[in-house]
């Protein structure tokens, strides 16, 4: 007979939660000032014209208008 009861491991009980990164908008999708379009790490996609940056490398839009992408990395804003 064991002196002690066994217990689970809890060495592999934690992960964790996801950060839910990438595109938030498609192109040519009408979007307003201040709209999150790229949540990432590093800087995967670049800002353009009309397209601010965050410090934590996010996208968003500085004016309304459509989204355009150009040489797929590059994110821009067109306004009318």
């Amino acid at each position: 007979m064991a002196h002690k009861t066994g217990s689970g491991s809890t060495r592999n009980n934690r992960d964790s939660k996801s950060k839910r990164l990438g595109l938030k908008c498609c192109a040519f999708q009408y979007v307003q000032k201040g709209m999150i379009l790229v949540r990432q790490r590093g800087m995967t996609f670049k800002a353009g014209i009309n397209v601010g940056i965050g410090h934590d490398y996010t996208l968003y839009a500085l004016e309304n208008g459509f989204i355009s992408f150009s040489n797929l990395k590059i994110i821009n804003i067109i306004t009318k």
